[in-house]
């Protein structure tokens, strides 16, 4: 997908624990948000929101700024099992701004989280592009 940030404003969008960050995702609220750790690149997290029928993950996102890669690797969740994952690729678009290649790997543990895998595996592509858009629009318009 091809958005107007720069790669770097991309990977700060997605690496950007701050207080901003429930107002820029909109799968993630200010109930159910905690950095446990981070550091330079890499941080340890819990994301979720009552929105989404109080789901939640603990994630470990790893990145590299000069590769242009963030892992989000799922720790534990109350609806999706190991092997849980997103992998971002950001690199310069061909017209400027970034294209972002997104990996998305859920594996449901529960009846709820089977439930969104499966409605993901129907409709999410374009449902996630969607959200990611706009998501990091957000993040520009509140980093400016």
């Amino acid at each position: 997908m091809q958005i107007p940030l720069s790669p770097q404003a991309a990977l700060n969008a997605l690496t950007d624990f701050g207080p901003h960050r429930a107002e820029v995702w909109p799968n993630i609220d200010v109930a159910h948000f905690q950095v446990h750790k981070q550091d330079v690149s890499s941080a340890e997290v819990t994301e979720g929101s009552a929105v989404v029928g109080g789901a939640w993950e603990r994630e470990r996102y790893t990145w590299d700024a000069a590769a242009g890669t963030v892992a989000v690797e799922t720790i534990d969740s109350n609806i999706w099992g190991p092997g849980s994952r997103w992998d971002y690729r950001i690199k310069l678009g061909s017209s400027g701004g970034s294209e972002i290649e997104v990996t998305v790997v859920r594996n449901g543990k529960t009846f709820k989280g089977r439930l969104i895998e499966l409605a993901f595996i129907l409709i999410g592509t374009r449902q996630l592009a969607t959200q990611i858009r706009g998501a990091l629009a957000r993040a520009g318009s509140i980093s400016t």
